[in-house]
């Protein structure tokens, strides 16, 4: 088979569709649900948006791994090229004028027509010449022929048909619609379809209930806005992006306000990935999840080998997979360390290119070695790639220290939260490559040159390295460590003593790591069991372990004292300043 035609064989293999000669598709069971319509839809446009182009068109930009893991990123470049759409599916029948956004409705005929049998109903044809026009009338001049050609007698509204209407509706710069019709199955309900994004209501009121904003305060608005920004975006899986995302975006958030079942679909031109918000019931958000063509040259041997054997890989000559990420939303929580922390991977699959069977077993993303090896590559200026630096500069390749500088710096934004978060050994190991390069005596004058930028990475170097102990107070906290369940003995123990060295560098950390540490140390203070069984307590009815504790908690709340006086001591100096 010739590579151009490679593509037809992709999902070939899947129990309950039949691809016939003429692109349509067969499906075995009624597209009566949003799940079912899911795994259909799944199937068809990663075939023909994302498998199509990888294997037809030349030098096709493969998804970076990375480029799928929180924070998101700005895309760098528009491929105008490849494919783009939107999509909203409905969990029920369409009313036309109670439909809170614009859109050219298609109709179907009433549940007494029968679709199967000949074109010859007056009524059937009257509906079939309405929507031949109404689709007609939305497409480029250059394509209108084609699709007479193609549907005059076939139905474009039957999903069966959804392969062969695909490339028409990819033309299309606004969403199509698909909703339920009266025999409760799905179909194509409607095209170019306008999703209202009211985008600056919604981020001033996130704001506002966050924290971040308050009412005529704009000096404050300025100063989080971008912040509040990224948080809402990534809530819902992107960066700050496009308007076909944002409304897609502001969209959802609509409908899952509202009770809706829905799902909303997005393939970006320039991320060249399938993004889907599906609702849930009882969430505050629908569930996110993406699919890409992704690149994977730096696996173990282990992963690589299984991909091969068990035939996951795509094409021969370029390592590539079908990769889908199911993420979980967070609430914004101000005492987080990691409070910029909207969203998370809750699982990873790949994608069987035949038989479209799910391997789940292995963690192709979180490959610490390959993270590591990564960030070993750009201090050592051997790292070939691209990076937007501060989302407005493109920067490629690592060949001088200012670009291996806004690198690091890019990495270090990109993979805070993972590194915080990460085991001992791997933390040792970037920490350890960071010093090296960071304060080599042989670079201090190219550092100096670039003062400003050495300057940021240090400060990201060091957030992290102060935001790791903090980590640790965290999971103490919460009567853990490193996996294990402690005491309240133990852990006022541990807690004293973590405290008591950080009081000696405490004038040196950020203000949100102190605000933490306060934060945590009062959450011991006040926890109820604690303080009615051990401290509310008579003497006499306490153990020697019980007084054990007693004392380990006023030296606890001494040393709460000391830090408060600490940054007092330090805010007071830096307004006289």
């Amino acid at each position: 088979m010739k590579q151009q035609d490679k593509w037809r064989k992709c999902f070939c293999e899947v129990p309950e569709l039949v691809w016939q000669e003429d692109g349509s598709v067969l499906h075995n069971m009624p597209l009566n649900t949003l799940e079912r319509l899911k795994r259909f839809l799944d199937f068809v446009q990663i075939r023909y948006c994302l498998v199509r182009p990888f294997l037809t068109v030349p030098d096709y930009p493969l998804v970076e791994i990375r480029d799928l893991l929180p924070s998101f990123e700005t895309d760098l470049y528009e491929f105008t090229n490849l494919p783009g759409f939107s999509m909203v599916a409905f969990g029920r029948s369409l009313k036309y004028f109670n439909e809170p956004f614009q859109f050219e409705l298609l109709h179907s005929p009433s549940e007494r027509v029968d679709f199967s049998s000949a074109w010859s109903s007056p009524l059937k044809k009257h509906v079939h010449n309405q929507n031949l026009q109404t689709i007609q009338s939305r497409l480029p001049r250059m394509m209108q022929d084609d699709f007479l050609r193609s549907f005059s007698k076939k139905c474009m509204i039957s999903l069966q048909n959804y392969p062969v209407m695909l490339p028409f509706l990819l033309e299309l710069d606004r969403a199509h619609i698909l909703s339920l019709d009266e025999n409760l199955e799905f179909y194509l309900s409607g095209i170019y379809a306008s999703l209202p994004s009211d985008l600056n209501k919604e981020l001033k009121r996130f704001g506002m209930q966050i924290g971040k904003f308050k009412l005529n305060d704009s000096a404050m608005y300025e100063r989080n806005r971008s912040f509040v920004y990224q948080f809402l975006m990534e809530l819902y899986g992107f960066s700050i992006a496009s308007e076909r995302r944002t409304s897609a975006v502001m969209f959802a958030r609509r409908l899952q306000k509202a009770g809706e079942k829905f799902l909303v679909r997005v393939l970006g031109q320039t991320d060249r990935t399938i993004t889907t918000l599906l609702s849930q019931p009882h969430h505050r958000y629908p569930r996110v999840e993406k699919v890409a063509v992704v690149h994977v040259d730096s696996v173990n041997k282990e992963i690589d080998d299984y991909l091969k054997e068990k035939g996951f890989y795509l094409c021969g000559n370029r390592k590539a997979i079908i990769l889908r990420f199911v993420y979980r939303q967070h609430a914004y929580d101000e005492n987080n360390i990691r409070q910029d922390r909207a969203i998370s991977v809750l699982r990873q699959e790949i994608i069987h290119p035949l038989t479209g069977e799910i391997c789940y077993h292995f963690n192709v993303a979180r490959d610490m070695y390959s993270m590591a090896l990564k960030l070993n590559d750009i201090t050592h200026g051997e790292f070939v790639g691209r990076i937007r630096y501060k989302r407005n500069e493109v920067v490629e390749n690592t060949d001088t220290h200012e670009k291996r500088l806004k690198f690091l710096y890019s990495w270090l934004s990109k993979n805070q939260r993972r590194i915080i978060s990460y085991s001992e050994e791997f933390y040792v190991d970037v920490h350890k490559v960071l010093e090296d390069y960071l304060f080599d005596a042989e670079f201090k004058d190219e550092f100096i040159k670039y003062n400003d930028i050495y300057k940021e990475v240090l400060a990201s170097f060091s957030f992290i390295q102060q935001a790791r102990k903090v980590k640790v107070l965290e999971d103490i906290c919460m009567r853990e460590y490193k996996g294990k369940k402690i005491g309240y003995n133990t852990m006022l123990k541990m807690f004293n003593d973590i405290l008591s060295d950080l009081k000696f560098e405490i004038v040196n950390y950020f203000p949100e790591i102190v605000n933490r540490i306060l934060y945590l140390s009062e959450s011991v203070l006040n926890n109820s069991y604690l303080v009615s069984t051990y401290i509310e307590a008579k003497d006499n009815d306490l153990t020697n372990y019980g007084m054990e504790i007693r004392k380990l908690y006023g030296r606890l709340v001494a040393q709460l004292d000391e830090f408060k006086a600490i940054r007092k001591n330090k805010s007071t100096q830096a307004k006289e300043i």
